[in-house]
């Protein structure tokens, strides 16, 4: 078995038991939940192969220590398992990921699944608009269901809209998918409207960023988390927006957080929107948002 002040001394190659042990024990000195899962879906990616693949080696085989020992050294610093292999999967697609914007969650998801309920017509030549598009994992997930749509999508950091550039060619959409850098809405043109306004705010109340786990709070990009003192400053600022940028029977699908329901109504109902859908995420906890102009608003 390796010894783990002696991985930098490492033999270029090692049976893939003794591997897996360092790994293993690596992260869970670390205090990484599952460690042995997380050690072997590391050597999975270390070397290219799928999980039926690997199961069928020998655990005596030997195979190469790198890149294997340094990402398993990263995971064990709590960084994030997505940002170690460059991609992680979002709805029907494969992405890729960097340190500029957040890692997909599956909660976000639930965005998808409110669209679908509100429009079933997966023929129909829809705009969208995602506003803080990170990765391009809204965005993207909507056009891949929309084979007839086109979009939009904004990040104030313009790594992120690169990173989102890039991942609109990996998803071959870059004829559909246009990623611009710019706050919110200003990078636009004065006038544009579109059917479904999309966005993954920040919203976590600011004094709570302490608290929140350490692959989250010391790796991934605190402007893309930080939602001001109450987690509602970026709702405040779309709200305003988007009787602005909605079609007249358009729709906004908003990601909320914990207990956030509420104000959000207060916040829409401000701005001449309602709130027509609320859509639950795998833990039965309310994340999807649907909002609509008001029949004043819509001139109805």
């Amino acid at each position: 078995m390796i010894h783990q002040s002696k991985a930098e001394n490492l033999p270029l190659h090692q049976p893939i038991q003794d591997l897996l042990a360092y790994g293993t024990a690596l992260l869970h000195d670390a205090g990484v939940e599952g460690p042995r899962r997380e050690a072997r879906l590391l050597l999975q990616y270390a070397l290219q192969l799928t999980p039926e693949a690997l199961l069928a080696l020998s655990p005596r085989a030997s195979v190469a220590t790198e890149p294997f020992v340094t990402w398993v050294g990263r995971r064990a610093q709590h960084e994030p398992f997505a940002y170690i292999t460059g991609s992680k999967g979002f709805w029907s697609l494969d992405l890729g990921v960097s340190s500029a914007s957040l890692v997909p969650r599956g909660d976000t998801e639930t965005l998808i699944s409110a669209l679908l309920d509100q429009l079933p017509d997966h023929n129909a030549a829809l705009s969208f608009l995602d506003m803080g598009t990170g990765t391009g994992c809204i965005l993207l997930a909507a056009l891949a269901e929309y084979r007839n749509a086109w979009g939009i999508g904004v990040d104030v950091n313009p790594a992120a809209a690169a990173l989102a550039r890039s991942n609109a060619q990996r998803c071959n959409m870059a004829q559909r998918a246009f990623m611009m850098a710019g706050r919110w809405n200003d990078a636009l043109r004065t006038g544009a409207r579109f059917d479904v306004v999309l966005s993954n705010p920040p919203y976590i109340p600011t004094a709570d960023l302490d608290g929140l786990m350490e692959e989250v709070r010391a790796h991934e990009p605190v402007k893309a988390l930080d939602g001001g003192a109450d987690g509602l400053d970026a709702y405040k600022e779309l709200c305003c927006q988007l009787p602005l940028l909605l079609n007249r029977h358009g729709i906004g699908i908003f990601e909320i957080g914990i207990d956030q329901e509420p104000a959000l109504r207060a916040i829409a109902a401000r701005n001449g929107l309602e709130i027509v859908q609320v859509v639950p995420d795998l833990a039965g906890i309310p994340r999807g948002v649907v909002l609509r102009l008001n029949a004043l608003n819509a001139g109805i």
